[in-house]
């Protein structure tokens, strides 16, 4: 038994995180033994994708706050707290729910690691089972439940929702789902249910072949932007972005948004088109000035955050080759007339080789790598393991640690120029942190 938060953070994050053999089958059983608390979970929406997964849960969340229901989500990594991962509009979870929560399921984790041997729950199965556990004991309208990773074996595959959404498939985690498009899609189209329609954002041709294969096999439909449904991004002269939306006969126009990148537009025309066809299913109404307020509303912590204005610092979780490219995008929509100066640190197990050289077709980026201290067994790459990853360049140069090198970039800065850092989730976190703590 736990009596403290930090003995509750120690037991979940004292597991394992991965087996040797992917499976759902120790998953079902854990749940099973708890009373299966997730089939009390009667209107969820399963979220999986490359990239955009979060910022795809906060419109998801926001659109049905904006009508006045009470959303569940489950969303990884965390920002700042554990807490964050299992949420109530927006709000985490408190401290003595996390313990209570702990306290239920300790005992049948200590049972599987008797019955299992090695192959007890791992961290995110126990990080999942938290999260049904507390839904079906602190009910709301909706739950919006976010894939860890893959689809296919990921442990939120046990549930039954009312739509699937899939925002992005691209090149990550390589090693665990496969080294193809077709591969990787393949594990991301686990989540397709029998019956249950299909949501995707903005996918390749053959990733989404792959998923209307899947689809059809489950007797199923996908509905996948720029076929089925469609966005017009219009001229913004603020921090955001407008767009116009296309579905059937659904033509709403300069919908806004304040979160910044076409990335975040797709991500909110597939929320809103997972939205739609949830009160479809559901035969509920919806309206469109709920939908305006909520997509307006909508922030989502660490996605081209602001953090200060003077001078303009901000922080992005792009953590990999496919996040790089948008923002990449991103950086020459908004901030081609600017000198950007970008503090890098990147996870060792990423192709941070990618991700450097992609930052450097920017030619108004100047790279300062760096490193952060990487989550739990996890390494961040060296500084010189980046800068050699181009051989050097003119335009880079190294610091030991991201507080030297964020003072070497404001050093060079000048009062239109933006800092950014980024890189990893993980690292963005720290950033995050730091700042909070000092404007307090």
């Amino acid at each position: 038994m736990v009596e403290t938060y930090a003995e509750a953070l120690q037991f979940i994050h004292g597991r394992d995180r991965f087996k040797k053999k992917p499976t759902l089958k120790r998953m079902r059983q854990f749940m099973h033994i708890l009373g299966d608390p997730q089939e009390q979970l009667k209107n969820m929406i399963h979220v999986a994708g490359t990239n955009g997964k979060g910022s795809t849960v906060a419109f998801l969340r926001d659109l049905f706050m904006a009508e006045g229901q009470t959303v569940g989500t489950f969303t990884s990594p965390f920002i700042t707290r554990f807490n964050e991962r299992i949420s109530t509009d927006g709000q985490p979870i408190s401290d003595d729910d996390l313990i209570t929560m702990v306290n239920r399921i300790q005992p049948v984790v200590a049972r599987l690691d008797q019955e299992l041997a090695e192959e007890g729950p791992t961290e995110f199965e126990i990080d999942t089972a938290l999260m049904f556990c507390y839904f079906a004991s602190h009910p709301v309208d909706v739950v919006v439940v976010e894939v860890g990773l893959g689809g296919l074996y990921d442990s939120t595959n046990i549930i039954q929702p009312t739509v699937s959404v899939i925002t992005t498939i691209g090149m990550d985690h390589m090693k665990v789902l496969g080294d193809t498009i077709p591969k990787i899609a393949a594990q991301k189209a686990g989540i397709i249910k029998p019956g249950v329609p299909v949501v995707c954002g903005r996918l390749t041709p053959d990733a989404l072949a792959v998923m209307d294969q899947t689809a059809a096999k489950n007797q199923t439909t996908v509905r996948a932007l720029d076929r089925d449904f469609h966005v017009q991004s219009q001229p913004e002269s603020g921090w955001g972005e407008r767009f116009d939306y296309v579905w059937g006969d659904r033509r709403w126009r300069h919908l806004e948004i304040d979160l910044l990148g076409q990335y975040q537009i797709d991500n909110a025309a597939t929320a809103l088109t997972a939205f739609i066809t949830y009160h479809q299913l559901r035969e509920l109404p919806y309206d469109i000035v709920d939908i305006r307020a909520g997509l307006k509303h909508t922030a989502w912590p660490g996605r081209f955050e602001r953090l200060t204005n003077e001078p303009l610092i901000a922080i992005d979780g792009a953590h990999n080759e496919p996040a790089m490219v948008e923002l990449v995008q991103l950086l020459r929509q908004h901030f081609k007339q600017h000198d950007i100066y970008i503090v890098l640190a990147v996870l060792a197990d990423k192709q941070y080789d990618k991700m450097v050289r992609t930052l450097l077709q920017v030619p108004n980026v100047h790279i300062i790598v760096t490193q952060f201290q990487g989550p739990g067994k996890r390494a961040a790459a060296t500084p010189q393991a980046l800068e050699d990853a181009v051989a050097s360049h003119k335009r880079m140069t190294m610091a030991p640690d991201w507080p030297s090198a964020l003072k070497e970039a404001l050093a060079n800065i000048s009062a239109d120029d933006l800092v950014l850092l980024t890189g990893s989730l993980y690292f963005i976190s720290e950033v995050r942190q730091y700042f909070k703590e000092t404007d307090e």
